[in-house]
């Protein structure tokens, strides 16, 4: 029996591969100090041979961001399926984003720095994230007014405006300048406020 994978699967894994590497490396060197040639080196593959699955290291990178967006809306989706109240599963999101952003884009500098620079590119990945939890935001907020826990209001743009008046808990450059300000509300009163805000 063969045990060659199917050209799809082989071709999936090869760019993990390289992903997994890319990242291993934007970690310990920083994303502008790390070449395709370190990338393929890491590897034992030559130059080439990267750009047989990613045309630059602008589109590793943007792969790189699109895979941890994507761990970032499994744990919103997560817990807008939770057996919790709208309220409650509002918090648990912001929170845990918040947490996220501390642990593995603030502590590693390596990685804040490649979500700075994907930030400031605006690239559509970041942009369809953030339409994906406007949209798990509106679905929570929707059950919140119909069980009555929420004043009635179009919970699309509630939802934008919810994540509007948090984007200080979810946005990583903001985060970091807002962790050394004293002036600054703390994430539970921020998020307390913003669900009032809901309920009005």
């Amino acid at each position: 029996m063969s045990t060659e994978l199917p050209l799809d699967a082989a071709r999936q894994e090869n760019m993990t591969r390289i992903l997994d590497a890319a990242q291993r490396l934007f970690r310990h060197y920083g994303y502008s100090k790390t070449t395709v040639a370190d990338i393929a080196r890491d590897l034992g593959m030559s130059p080439a041979n990267i750009y047989r699955f990613f045309a630059s290291k602008v589109e590793i990178h943007q792969a790189l961001c699109g895979r941890m967006l994507a761990a970032s809306y499994q744990q919103a989706l997560d817990i807008r399926h939770m057996k919790a109240s709208a309220s409650e599963r509002l918090r648990l999101y912001l929170l845990g984003n918040y947490q996220t952003i501390l642990d593995t884009m603030l502590d590693e500098t390596k990685v804040h720095e490649m979500i700075v620079v994907a930030i400031e590119r605006d690239w559509h990945v970041i942009e369809k994230h953030i339409d994906a939890i406007h949209d798990l935001m509106a679905e929570i907020i929707s059950e919140g007014i119909a069980a009555g826990e929420f004043a009635d209001q179009d919970p699309v743009t509630a939802s934008r405006c919810f994540g509007a008046a948090t984007v200080n808990l979810c946005h990583p450059q903001m985060v970091a300048q807002c962790l050394a300000k004293t002036n600054r509300a703390s994430p539970d009163d921020l998020i307390d406020y913003a669900i009032r805000a809901l309920k009005k």
